[in-house]
């Protein structure tokens, strides 16, 4: 068998290529990286990417709809699913099929398109390969996660779907069901749901969007529940299949839901010609055989590490969805900053900086927070704090834009103004959110860098300057 040694070994090609690329262009090490799937990792592939692209038709489609509050009457348009969802595709694969070509012909960093496995300590093989194996010093681990399939009678016997296979329908459902009420329920929702879908939601849980805070959630909950058929506190119960036969898309499945809320045990069943199942995701760890080099997991199988993001076995690292501190893009490339520090500075290392770790759900309306939640507060007996909530509709932008949902809430310390936290819904959340987060993360990190800040009239950011300039 032949054996090839490197310096650095990086498994899996998201965020991960910014250490590789880094380590071999600017260190002179010798790189490997190992993708079994498309490069570019789950956000240009999977996540983030195809997901906000098919949104902004949804934002669109919204839009025309509303156009009449204003004036405006767009009677009669119409969408064109397929073209929708191609132009995505053809986007993000091109975007993938250029990141792997650009490697392809390279010695370092060397590409190995191949489904891989430990089989020792620091030594990796092949599937379908047993010639070959590589080891190195130095090992990243940035393999992220997969959808999680809950075990439900019925439900692995029928044709469901993930978020994967919902950003590449070829055709638009005439009735979505989905189990769980997450973010990625929530933005898939608002893109079928936009368009023309009908939607069904079943949440074990009694709002949607739980993690967020208590007051975003329910009011999300409440306006999803208006437009959507939304079923909280419901247990999914057993999937059955049929098929169908109709003029329009020819033979498929028809599904049938049943589910039971596990307070009042009243059982609903629902018909629908697409299942999506969005309960969550588990880390893509358990293909890569850790235990044959010492690497440990917790019990949901995310990656151990130190704060310096180092595993217990000296010289392999992880970072991003695998590891499960902050599943967000943005931290993967955060976490990578200070990976490519710590492996080339072993007695100087940095540990991760995590302060105003933000996050924001594209839906609509849209969800944006960072810090500490008043429920979390609350359970962790933080009650010296002081909150504000301010509506988008008392601004003059918001009236322009007949925002009525829309709202900030700060959570301040009583003592020390510092912000501990602030939470969005509506119009821009995503992007209103980036002053906190300079106050929070630059600046003094109190609440009295955003008043003493001249904002712009009438712009949107001034929801922010009022709901600051209410904390005393």
């Amino acid at each position: 068998m032949q054996e090839e040694n490197f310096d650095l070994i990086v498994i899996g090609s998201g965020s991960g290529l910014d250490v590789a690329n880094a380590a071999a262009s600017q260190v002179g090490l010798k790189v490997a990286i190992i993708e079994k799937d498309m490069m570019g990792g789950t956000c240009l592939n999977r996540g983030c990417i195809p997901s906000k692209l098919l949104i902004h038709s949804a934002n669109v489609a919204e839009t025309i709809r509303r156009s009449n509050i204003f004036g405006i009457n767009t009677d009669n348009f119409s969408v064109d699913f397929e073209k929708i969802v191609k132009r995505v595709n053809n986007m993000t694969d091109a975007n993938s099929e250029a990141i792997r070509k650009s490697y392809q012909n390279l010695d370092n960093p060397k590409l190995l398109s191949k489904e891989c496995k430990f089989v020792g300590e620091k030594k990796i093989a092949f599937k379908d390969d047993d010639t070959t194996t590589v080891t190195a010093d130095k090992i990243l681990i940035a393999s992220g996660t997969s959808p999680r399939i809950p075990e439900i009678k019925g439900l692995r016997e029928s044709r469901f779907i993930t978020s994967d296979e919902a950003l590449r329908l070829k055709q638009q459902p005439r009735i979505l069901t989905f189990v769980g009420g997450g973010y990625i329920t929530c933005e898939l929702a608002h893109f079928y749901g936009s368009l023309g879908t009908e939607i069904n939601i079943i949440q074990l849980r009694n709002t949607l969007i739980p993690y967020e805070d208590e007051e975003i959630s329910q009011k999300f909950t409440e306006v999803f529940s208006k437009r959507y058929n939304v079923y909280l506190g419901y247990r999914t119960e057993a999937i059955t299949t049929k098929k169908r036969n109709d003029e329009e898309n020819g033979s498929s499945d028809t599904f049938h839901i049943t589910a039971k809320n596990d307070t009042s045990e009243r059982m609903v069943e629902l018909e629908s010609d697409q299942l999506l199942v969005a309960v969550g995701r588990v880390p893509n760890s358990y293909s890569l055989d850790l235990q044959r080099t010492g690497v440990k997991v917790n019990e949901k199988g995310f990656i151990i590490v130190d704060e310096y993001l180092e595993t217990n076995v000296k010289g392999i690292f992880a970072l991003g969805d695998v590891v499960g501190r902050f599943q967000f893009k943005h931290n993967a490339n955060h976490e990578a900053q200070y990976v490519y520090h710590n492996i080339l500075n072993s007695d100087k290392k940095i540990p991760v900086d995590y302060t105003a770790m933000p996050h924001a759900i594209f839906s609509s309306p849209q969800v944006a927070g960072v810090g500490f939640t008043e429920q979390q507060l609350k359970e962790q007996d933080k009650n010296d704090y002081v909150k504000s909530v301010y509506p988008y509709i008392q601004t003059a932008m918001g009236k322009a834009i007949e925002d009525r949902i829309g709202f900030v809430k700060f959570l301040v310390n009583r003592k020390d103004k510092k912000i501990l936290g602030c939470h969005i819904i509506g119009t821009d959340a995503s992007t209103l959110i980036h002053e906190v987060l300079v106050a929070m993360k630059g600046g003094d990190g109190t609440i009295n860098s955003i008043k003493k800040t001249i904002h712009i009239h009438p712009a949107l950011s001034e929801v922010i300057a009022r709901a600051a300039e209410t904390i005393n």
